[in-house]
């Protein structure tokens, strides 16, 4: 078809809408075609036909095109040559071999062989027309670089044979063949590179070796070929500095323990690498081992006599990171082994022991397993205590079997700034601790350094429902007073925001400006009314806040009449003092002047101790409610 399509003049040359002319397209199918036609013309990214034909190992395209005079070492846009995508196609055509699930493991590996050989062929054929293999691309790859990243065994053979690159170390490339051999695991392209290669340990530009590379990636077959040829497993990279000087093999320990590559690590292991090695963080492999919870790695972690108390950067050990996460089983066998020792230090950098973190985290398997050392059933360490750490994130439960274990006078206890557990409960808004703390005699007025009692510290979070318990259930002392003077309704005053919270009424229709001004709360009363209290609203006997101020209704009436007399109003007012002693009683003016809803200037003042409300209903420019009142 293509002969006749040819000899009838069609333009083989013409591109269609992706860019391709017919020549790539050919080129990129495994059709075996002879073509005498100009093959330099290049598709988009500027490949050649010759490229596509090396990328999908076409042999006899290949063979055609460089006979009649492809350029064989032109580059494309990212500077590969045609050899480049020849060492590289060996990926591409496993991924399609292995998609057919039809085919049996002995099929697949034959077809793996043949398509091997195929690309060997095609490359060999580059290599004998004076393809350059030491051509780099734009990021310094050549083509040893490209074989060893797909792991072309053979084609790293055949470059071994006919060239002597392995050892250059002019490229610009950042990572050699055998970095990239080894993180993808290409244990017989490795191996092909450690036969020409005399330095195993090179390092990458974070200063990484193969070995490194290929611990972390859990290729434990390259790891074992790195070892035997004599790769050091004394590592140090230039980032991290996980490995101490004197330390053999650690990093590359803690990056497997942390991905759970178990071969590998057990290879490690038998090469005597250092297990109690830490890094940056301080973190050894068993600290990296319980962190990421895999217990093959920390059992034979364990069974190398690792250190149990060695501490990380900030003073936590092993036990801390098992409490910390749950893991019970593992805190059970590492206390024995730590209880045992003679300097048995259970604090971390901040004095926190692992009970702290059990309670902070709700692990109540790890406080029961604590709870059985007679060690941990009395408070050490930081003087916030493990209660503290239980109530203050609502784990009742843990906090119920401290209280049950130890004894109900810890509900008591007190922190370097004089706070409670209570004081804990309170703060994070959880009733159900207050409940239990209260039920053990926990004291409801107990007041910190700074003078607040738990119901401040309710009060001052705005947390309605700890308020609520402690005001109305536990029957805490409104009128206390903090250092600072404060009241709990000073403090709560402080968090009102919303104009409809500050203007709420009670069933008795009395507003926060009531009770404050009622109370004598200056300090409340201020607040209110900088936040934009209503002065005029009204409660049940029509009493605004600040008739709310006399000690009984007959009071507030002789107070309202006298008022209403010395009120000055301008002549356009309609109000006399009549209408206002009308307007105190009036419960339908009553709601008008409260509804957020209606128009009036009266009740739409944001600033009532200010002098700027108009003359628009009847007031003066220095009619202000803090002066008339």
């Amino acid at each position: 078809c293509i002969k006749l399509l040819q000899s009838s003049g069609a333009d083989f040359n013409k591109k269609d809408k992706c860019g391709s002319t017919a020549a790539v397209k050919i080129f990129s199918y495994p059709w075996w075609c002879i073509l005498e036609y100009e093959v330099t013309n290049c598709h988009l990214c500027c490949r050649t036909p010759l490229h596509y034909a090396a990328a999908n190992c076409h042999f006899h395209c290949i063979e055609t095109l460089v006979t009649t005079g492809a350029n064989i070492n032109e580059t494309d846009d990212w500077g590969r040559t045609p050899l480049h995508y020849a060492a590289a196609s060996d990926i591409d055509r496993k991924k399609n071999i292995l998609g057919n699930s039809h085919e049996n493991a002995e099929e697949l590996e034959r077809a793996t062989e043949m398509k091997e050989k195929e690309a060997a062929l095609c490359l060999e054929f580059l290599l004998q027309n004076d393809a350059n293999p030491s051509i780099q691309d734009k990021e310094g790859y050549n083509t040893v670089h490209y074989a060893a990243a797909y792991g072309h065994r053979q084609c790293l053979e055949l470059l071994l044979e006919k060239t002597n690159m392995f050892e250059e170390s002019d490229s610009a490339a950042t990572k050699s063949p055998l970095h990239l051999a080894a993180y993808n695991g290409h244990h017989q392209a490795l191996e092909v590179l450690l036969q020409s290669l005399v330095d195993l340990d090179i390092k990458d530009e974070k200063g990484r070796t193969a070995l490194d590379l290929a611990a972390f990636r859990g290729h434990a077959e390259c790891v074992e070929a790195l070892i035997s040829q004599g790769a050091s497993v004394i590592v140090k990279d230039n980032v991290t500095k996980r490995t101490p000087l004197h330390a053999s093999g650690e990093y590359d320990l803690m990056l497997l323990i942390g991905v759970w590559h178990i071969d590998a690590v057990s290879l490690l292991l038998e090469k005597e690498a250092s297990v109690d090695a830490a890094d940056l963080l301080g973190c050894t492999a068993l600290h990296r081992g319980i962190m990421t919870g895999h217990e093959e790695c920390v059992q034979m972690l364990l069974e190398k006599e690792v250190s149990i108390l060695c501490k990380d950067a900030r003073g936590r050990t092993p036990l801390h990171f098992a409490a910390a996460l749950g893991h019970a089983t593992w805190l059970s066998e590492l206390l024995q082994i730590a209880l045992s020792e003679e300097d048995c230090s259970l604090k971390d950098n901040q004095g926190y022991t692992p009970l702290h973190w059990a309670c902070y985290n709700g692990h109540e398997n790890c406080i029961e397993v604590l709870l059985e050392q007679k060690f941990f059933r009395t408070f050490y360490g930081n003087s916030f205590s493990p209660l503290h750490c239980a109530v203050i994130n609502d784990h009742e439960n843990c906090a119920s079997l401290l209280i049950g274990a130890i004894d109900a006078s810890i509900v008591n206890c007190e922190d370097d700034k004089g706070r409670t557990p209570l004081h804990a409960a309170a703060f994070a808004n959880h009733v159900e601790c207050l409940q239990l703390l209260l039920s053990h005699s926990a004291q409801v007025n107990a007041a910190d350094h700074a003078g607040k009692t738990p119901l401040m510290m309710a009060a001052q979070n705005g947390h309605t429902s700890a308020v609520d318990f402690l005001v109305n259930i536990a029957k805490a002392d409104l009128t206390l007073k903090d250092k600072e003077s404060n009241t709990p309704l000073h403090l709560a005053s402080s968090k009102i925001q919303e104009q409809s919270l500050i203007n709420a009424k009670n069933n008795a229709l009395q507003t926060p400006l009531h009770i404050a001004a009622r109370n004598g709360l200056k300090m409340v009363v201020e607040k209110l009314l900088a936040k934009g209290a209503c002065v005029l609203a009204v409660d049940e006997n029509g009493h605004t806040p600040a008739l709310a101020c006399a000690p009984n209704k007959d009071v507030a009436d002789c107070l309202a009449l006298i008022l209403a007399t010395m009120m000055p109003f301008s002549p356009s007012s309609s109000m006399t003092a009549f209408n206002f002693v009308c307007f105190k009683k009036d419960n339908l003016g009553r709601t008008h002047l409260c509804d957020g809803s209606s128009v009036g200037s009266i009740n739409s003042y944001n600033k009532p101790l200010s002098n700027n409300v108009g003359t628009e209903d009847g007031y003066n420019e220095n009619d202000s409610d803090s002066e008339t009142f």
